[in-house]
C-alpha cells in the first residue's frame, strides 16, 4: 500500500507591526479562504506581531490567546497549523513555535539560534530541544528562521520527512534564504518548507518573501511568486520521498554525532 501523501498550504503575507488584533484578523481571512483540502497550514515567524524585541509588551501566556486561536482554526478546518509567537513562560520570553493538530493537541519548539545581529538574545531565551512531530504518518521537524543557518542542529538523524522553517527573513539577505533552504533539502533528503513574510517591519527592514517548498533533491515545487502575497497548496508524496531515498541512499552514509 502506498504511503499517505501530505497536503500543505503556505501563507505569505505582510504583517502589521506589533498589532495582534490586525494580524489575527488577516490570518482569519486567509485561512478561511482556503478552499482546497489541506492537512497542514504554515504561517510565518511571530505571525501575530512581526519580529519584535518588545517582548515585555507583546508576550502571550503559554496557553493564552495565541494557542486558543490556533486551536480554533485547527478544529474548524480539521488541519494542523504551525507558526511562532512571543511567549512568556516561567519568567522567560521565548520565540515559540506551536504545532497544533485538529484535535487540539499541540507541541512546541523554542527557537534555538537567537538572531544576535538584531539583539534577539537580549530579550529571549534560547530553546534547548529539537522537536520531531509525528503527524499523519509523517515525521516533521519544525524550526524558526535563523536556525536555517546551522546545519549541524538541523541534520537529519531521526529520518524525518519534512523540514519547516517559519521566518521573518530580511530582503537584504534573501540570496542566503534561497540557497540555504535548497541546501537543507538536498543534504537531509527531506521535503523542506520555508515560509517568510513580505513588507516592511516597524524597524524599516523590508522583507521579500521567497516562501517555497523543495523536494528531497532540492527541486522547487511551488510557484515563483517571490514578493507577492499568496496562499499556495501543494501535495507532498511520501512514496516519492521513500523511493528517492532508496534510489540514492545518501542518508545511509551520514555521520553519527551528538549535539550538546
Amino acid at each position: 500500500m502506498a504511503s499517505k501523501n501530505l497536503i500543505v498550504s503556505i501563507i505569505q503575507t505582510e504583517l502589521t507591526w506589533e498589532n495582534k488584533d490586525a494580524n489575527f484578523k488577516k490570518f482569519d481571512d486567509l485561512i478561511n479562504a482556503i478552499e482546497l483540502d489541506t492537512d497542514l497550514i504554515v504561517l510565518p515567524e511571530m505571525f501575530s506581531t512581526g519580529f519584535s524585541m518588545n517582548a515585555e509588551k507583546l508576550y502571550d501566556e503559554p496557553e493564552g490567546q495565541t494557542l486558543d486561536w490556533l486551536q480554533h482554526h485547527a478544529k474548524a478546518k480539521q488541519v494542523a497549523i504551525t507558526g511562532s509567537a512571543i511567549i512568556k513562560d516561567q519568567n522567560q520570553y521565548f520565540n515559540r513555535l506551536f504545532f497544533v493538530e485538529p484535535n487540539g493537541n499541540y507541541k512546541t519548539y523554542d527557537k534555538r539560534h537567537l538572531f544576535t545581529l538584531a539583539g534577539e538574545e537580549k530579550h529571549y531565551s534560547a530553546g534547548q530541544a529539537k522537536l520531531i512531530v509525528d503527524y499523519k504518518g509523517w515525521k516533521i521537524c519544525p524550526l524558526v528562521c535563523y536556525d536555517l543557518r546551522f546545519p549541524v542542529w538541523i541534520r537529519n538523524q531521526e529520518d524525518y520527512d519534512l523540514l519547516i522553517f517559519v521566518a521573518n527573513w530580511p530582503a537584504m539577505r534573501v540570496k542566503a534564504w534561497d540557497a540555504l533552504l535548497q541546501a537543507r533539502a538536498i543534504e537531509n533528503m527531506s521535503y523542506t518548507i520555508g515560509v517568510n513574510r513580505i513588507g516592511e517591519d516597524g524597524k524599516g527592514y523590508p522583507h521579500c518573501g521567497h516562501s517555497a517548498i523543495y523536494d528531497a533533491l532540492g527541486e522547487k515545487i511551488t510557484t515563483d511568486l517571490f514578493e507577492e502575497a499568496f496562499v499556495e497548496t501543494k501535495t507532498l508524496s511520501k512514496q516519492g520521498l521513500l523511493e528517492t531515498r532508496e534510489k540514492f541512499g545518501f542518508l545511509r552514509d551520514r555521520d553519527e554525532f551528538k549535539v550538546n
